[in-house]
């Protein structure tokens, strides 16, 4: 049991898992800043260089109803970047990156 412990304290320790724990945490508050309106229309997908934040979205009316209301997106965010460390400085809506 001790090689089991120790096996997983050392998976739990690399920095690309640890990242990866983080990124999807940060993606389960999505539903909660985007709204019940939106949050079964679009997802997170992934995160770009420069703290860009890819968002799936159902079709492009959701991609551009989502692109108007970015800044209240951001503001409602930024307690749950805060808490998990995560720098997010822009959202890019997608409609070519949904899977359903």
């Amino acid at each position: 049991m001790n090689k089991l412990m120790n096996c997983m304290k050392k998976v739990l320790e690399k920095k690309e898992i640890k990242k990866a724990m983080t990124r999807n945490n940060l993606y389960k508050f999505w539903g909660k800043v985007a709204g019940a309106k939106f949050a079964s229309k679009s997802k997170p997908y992934s995160m770009l260089g420069g703290g860009i934040m890819v968002i799936a979205c159902e079709n492009s009316i959701v991609a551009q109803e989502l692109m108007l209301k970015k800044t209240q997106l951001l503001v409602k965010f930024k307690p749950y970047l805060d808490s998990l460390k995560i720098n997010v400085k822009d959202l890019k809506f997608d409609a070519k990156k949904w899977g359903g």
